[in-house]
């Protein structure tokens, strides 16, 4: 099972301004690959800081960082890294979660887009790192029977 690290970390302005736009403790994401022979986390994602999708060797230091298990395969995630291994940073993107009206770059990509593509999940441009969070650290509740919505039921007897 892979995880995703998600960043609560507050040293930057860039990160402090970035969770309190999305309402929510996160700024960043990045998917955990597995661990190298130095215990280091191999973390993919897209970085501004790093200049787009990277791979890169990294501490996540408890404190900084929420782990969150998730399912998906780690070799369709190394297969999508190797297509957009260097795509640049999704500024566009990034200003379209302040107006999603701008949309975004398909040719670049956000931490969390990047990240969510990895796991093959659709629309992936849709989501930001606290959106990520929310759909993913949710176990699924199944269901065997439709919600009752009220008008669709005759109100006797329910």
């Amino acid at each position: 099972m892979m995880r995703i690290a998600f960043y609560k970390g507050r040293a930057r302005l860039f990160n402090r301004l970035a969770s309190w736009w999305l309402r929510g403790p996160y700024s960043h994401c990045e998917l955990i690959l597995g661990t190298d022979h130095n215990g280091l986390s191999i973390c993919a994602s897209s970085s501004m800081m790093d200049g787009g999708v990277r791979i890169k060797h990294m501490h996540l230091n408890p404190d900084h960082w929420d782990l969150v298990p998730v399912s998906g395969d780690a070799h369709d995630a190394w297969h999508w890294l190797a297509q957009h291994h260097g795509d640049g940073y999704d500024y566009l993107g990034l200003v379209g979660f302040i107006a999603r009206v701008l949309g975004h770059d398909k040719a670049r990509w956000v931490c969390s887009e990047a990240v969510a593509a990895m796991l093959g999940l659709p629309d992936a441009w849709r989501f930001d790192p606290c959106s990520l969070w929310a759909a993913l650290s949710r176990p699924s509740q199944p269901t065997t029977q439709p919600a009752k919505a009220g008008f669709f039921t005759s109100g006797l007897g329910d």
